[in-house]
C-alpha cells in the first residue's frame, strides 16, 4: 500500500503528479480521509445518466471517500460532510486543501 498526501493544493492533481512521480499508473484508492477548503462534485441527473450535475461548494468539508486511478487518471468519489451534519456525495472533480490535509492509500494494481 502506499500513502498519497496532500498538504495544500487542489487533490486531484496532487494525487495525479505524485502516483505519476512513484510509477504508478494503475491502482485501486481504498480509502481517502481530510478535510477540504472548497470542492466540487457532481451526480447524474435522474432522467440521464450519460449528463453530470456539477455543483461547486465554497465551504469546508470533512472528506471521505474510494476511487481509482486508472491509465494514469484519478477518479474519486466522495461524501464530504458539512455544517449543520449534512452530507454532499458525489465524483469528486475538484478539492482545494489548505487549512488542513488529505491523505489517499491506494493499492497498485497493475
Amino acid at each position: 500500500m502506499i500513502v498519497f498526501e496532500v498538504l495544500s493544493g487542489e487533490l486531484v492533481d496532487g494525487l495525479s503528479r505524485q502516483a505519476a512521480e512513484a510509477g504508478i499508473t494503475d491502482a485501486a484508492i481504498v480509502s481517502l480521509i481530510g478535510a477540504a477548503d472548497s470542492f466540487t462534485v457532481s451526480t447524474m441527473p435522474e432522467g440521464d445518466a450519460l449528463k453530470d450535475n456539477i455543483t461547486k461548494y465554497d465551504l469546508p468539508g470533512e472528506m471521505t471517500g474510494t476511487g481509482e486511478i486508472r491509465n494514469g487518471l484519478v477518479h474519486l468519489h466522495v461524501v464530504m460532510g458539512v455544517e449543520g451534519d449534512r452530507a454532499i456525495a458525489g465524483h469528486l472533480h475538484e478539492s482545494v486543501i489548505g487549512t488542513h490535509f488529505a491523505r489517499a492509500y491506494a493499492i497498485p494494481t497493475a
